[in-house]
């Protein structure tokens, strides 16, 4: 079977429409996500109907923490920058009646029986929420990692940096992010895990999407221009 992995889309409901396309040619009977949703592109509804209507297993992540945190009337200590604030705040007033339950209904982990393989769904690492696994981890830390396991696949996202590592019989994929890539490129990315009979092989893709269609719903939005820098860089710019 064939079956689509994303991470991280960020609200960027123009990449994930563009990933769902590059990956038809594959036939995937299932799609899971491993969280960060929304925040910092403007689609968020347009982003989780997207992810109801095609029945994707979902995770939370550490923006979407942030997003649930409002909207049970709770308040954020970070972030304090009112540029990167704002972008929280207006996800939360921006959601839907049935996207605020659906939110909160989703949980930080996920454990799947996919045919013989059992899949992790994490955000960070199976041991953190918010774990930074990238392609140049030590193989120390993922053997470290196997021990806290009994899945044979284990997928992350948080760091936005593709991988597949398989390391003491595991399996840790990272397909990157679907919205918000920082390596320089802002094409979307995303994975296609095969497992048949116990094997498992995994494909790491990237494809273009329309970056001004952000640019003009940030504009739109009045939210802060250096998004829309962002996503047209393909980098991070960083506002504490």
């Amino acid at each position: 079977m064939n079956i689509l992995v994303i991470s991280d889309i960020h609200g960027n409901y123009p990449a994930l429409t563009a990933v769902g396309q590059a990956a038809a040619p594959f036939n995937c009977t299932h799609i899971l996500n491993c969280g960060d949703s929304l925040v910092y592109a403007p689609f968020a509804n347009e982003t989780l109907d997207w992810l109801q209507r095609h029945q994707v297993f979902s995770i939370r992540g550490n923006t979407d923490d942030r997003i649930v945190k409002l909207l049970k009337g709770k308040s954020l200590k970070k972030p304090s920058k009112p540029e990167k604030r704002i972008m929280y705040t207006s996800t939360a007033a921006a959601l839907t009646a049935e996207n605020r339950s659906f939110l909160l209904e989703l949980k930080k982990k996920k454990i799947l029986r996919l045919g013989q393989t059992s899949v992790g769904l994490y955000h960070g690492s199976p041991v953190d929420h918010e774990e930074f696994m990238t392609a140049e981890t030590p193989d120390k830390r993922f053997k470290e990692l196997t021990r806290e396991t009994s899945c044979e696949v284990v997928l992350t996202g948080h760091s936005h940096s593709p991988y597949h590592r398989q390391v003491g019989g595991v399996h840790f994929i990272n397909p990157g992010s679907v919205g918000r890539m920082m390596d320089g490129r802002p094409d979307a990315s995303f994975a296609i895990l095969q497992v048949d009979n116990g094997q498992v092989t995994v494909q790491l893709h990237r494809c273009p999407y329309d970056v001004e269609a952000v640019v003009r719903a940030l504009n739109q939005a009045q939210l802060p221009a250096i998004y829309a820098e962002m996503f047209r860089t393909g980098s991070k710019r960083r506002i504490e």
